[in-house]
């Protein structure tokens, strides 16, 4: 038996014979959105807050993970300069801002109902 110099049993294998494999796939040929996102509700909200007026997103599907929601809420926060929390699958961002909320999420793939 003789030994292949490099040491690997795979060096004198005959490739030319084979098919070629698949293209490589690139960051442009892969989806961006791997959830479906779905529908949601946008609702103002001045209860329980001292006379301050929050904008809730809510009513989110239910196959989304609480990780995806927190992650549109940070979105939400940064792009609106303000404060907000996730509760419950809801997300609350402090003060009037339906239409800044309303275009964003429609950006992200949802179908956005309620205040407008």
């Amino acid at each position: 038996m003789s030994q292949p110099s490099s040491g690997s049993p795979f060096d004198q294998l005959n490739l030319s014979n084979l098919p070629p494999g698949p293209p490589p796939v690139t960051a442009a040929d892969s989806p961006q959105k791997i959830w479906k996102m779905g529908r949601v509700v946008l609702q103002r909200e001045t209860a329980h807050r001292g006379g301050k007026v929050v904008t809730v997103v809510k009513d989110f599907a239910s196959h989304l993970p609480v990780s995806v929601i927190e992650t549109i809420g940070k979105k939400l926060r940064s792009a609106c300069g303000c404060g907000g929390t996730v509760k419950d699958k809801r997300i609350e961002i402090q003060g009037d801002q339906v239409a800044r909320i309303r275009a964003l999420l429609e950006q992200e793939g949802f179908q956005v109902a309620g205040v407008k």
